[in-house]
């Protein structure tokens, strides 16, 4: 989420899937003019390496129609980790979130463990120290899990913070991180509220 937002804050470019891989990663699939996906590539190499993240990336230059069967998945539900593997940026959820989202100080978190009893713990603390809101959680397989928090920056920072500090000889933390102002193409991939 954090390299979707950054690289759609570089340049005109658009989520067409994201797609989970067995190894923990994500392949996301980037549209738009050449040089702005160029720019956004760029974006998410970087970061992908402040991070310390492992990141492949390729820009295909007007690809092949024939191609498309290749690189368009079809929606996938994995019953292991009980959820969807392809995800496809939902309209409503960009279009819902959309006014909360040009506010200046909205902001989404993420804690993100290996290990369900430190996350539980890190997010009930993150909830204790200021006013956020649960969005959902996501499961990854291999024991890792994130979850997800919204609220004005200030209170996503804070609470953020405060469940990180919490995990520590409960599990491993992998990371926890804050997108003030999140992208339209991450609003559309947060879990919708049933």
């Amino acid at each position: 989420m954090v390299i979707l937002d950054a690289m759609e804050k570089a340049g005109s470019v658009r989520l067409l899937q994201a797609e989970l891989n067995d190894l923990y990663g994500v392949c996301m699939k980037m549209t738009g003019p050449l040089a702005d996906v160029g720019a956004a590539l760029e974006s998410a190499v970087g970061l992908a390496k402040s991070l310390r993240v492992e990141c492949v990336s390729d820009l295909i230059s007007a690809p092949d129609l024939e191609a498309k069967a290749a690189y368009a998945a079809s929606p996938e539900f994995n019953p292991l980790i009980e959820q969807h593997v392809v995800y496809i940026p939902s309209a409503a959820g960009m279009t819902k979130e959309k006014h909360v989202s040009q506010q200046s100080d909205f902001a989404i978190g993420f804690i993100e463990t290996q290990g369900f009893t430190a996350v539980i713990e890190a997010i009930d603390t993150a909830c204790k120290a200021a006013n956020v809101e649960v969005l959902g959680r996501e499961k990854l397989g291999g024991g890792y899990i994130t979850v997800m928090i919204k609220g004005d920056v200030a209170a996503v920072n804070a609470a953020i913070e405060a469940g990180r500090v919490k995990v520590g000889g409960l599990g491993k933390l992998i990371a926890a991180h804050v997108i003030p102002r999140p992208s339209q193409s991450v609003l559309g991939l947060l879990p919708t509220k049933a």
